[in-house]
C-alpha cells in the first residue's frame, strides 16, 4: 500500500482546508488575502464542487489529510490551470508528492495535454517548486497583481504531457 494518494475533496474537508487557507503562511501567496469565512469558503465550495471542469483534490499522506490542489479546465477540455497548497505542518517534501500525484492525476486521467501554473513574483518556493516539477517558464505578468498596497508581477509556466511522460518514465527508472 502506497503511504500517499489523492482523492476528490468532500464537504466533510471544508473546515480543514480553510483552515490551511487562511494560514498567515499560504495566505500571503494567494491573490486574495483577506481572512475567508466559513460561509464564504461554503458557497465557494457549492458554486465549484458542481462544476465538471474543477477537480478539487485531497492529497493524503500516511492516511492525513496534508494538502489541497484544484484543476480547472479552461477553454479548452485539454488545458488547465491548477493551484495548491499545504496544511502548515505538513511533514517536509510532501509538496513534491501532492504536485507529482497531482500532475500523474492531470496527465492520467483527466488526459490532459497541458497543465498551467502561476506564482507572485515574491513567491520563490512556489517557482522553484514549479521548476523542480519540470515546468517551463513561459513569461512574466508584469504589475499584473494588486494586493491593495503595491503591483506584483505573476510568473506564468507550462507543463505539456509529453515532458510529464518523460519526466515521469526518469522518476520511474530511478
Amino acid at each position: 500500500m502506497t503511504d500517499h494518494k489523492l482523492r476528490p475533496m468532500t464537504e466533510a474537508d471544508l473546515v480543514q482546508v480553510l483552515a490551511w487557507r487562511n494560514h498567515p503562511d499560504v495566505r500571503r501567496y494567494m491573490y486574495t488575502t483577506h481572512e475567508i469565512g466559513l460561509e464564504e469558503h461554503q458557497a465557494w465550495f457549492a458554486r465549484v464542487s458542481d462544476d465538471p471542469a474543477v477537480h478539487l483534490l485531497i492529497y493524503e499522506h500516511r492516511g492525513r489529510a496534508s494538502g489541497f490542489a484544484n484543476i480547472t479546465l479552461g477553454r479548452s477540455p485539454t488545458v488547465a490551470d491548477w493551484g495548491f497548497y499545504l496544511s502548515p505542518d505538513a511533514e517536509r517534501g510532501t509538496g513534491r508528492s501532492l504536485g507529482r500525484e497531482a500532475l500523474k492525476y492531470a496527465f492520467s486521467e483527466l488526459c490532459l495535454h497541458k497543465i498551467c501554473g502561476q506564482a507572485l513574483g515574491f513567491n520563490e518556493r512556489s517557482i522553484a517548486f514549479h521548476n523542480a516539477l519540470g515546468f517551463t517558464e513561459e513569461g512574466c505578468l508584469r504589475d499584473q497583481h494588486f494586493d491593495g498596497a503595491e503591483y506584483h508581477d505573476v510568473v506564468c509556466f507550462g507543463l505539456l504531457d509529453h515532458e510529464w511522460q518523460a519526466q515521469a518514465k526518469e522518476l520511474n527508472d530511478e
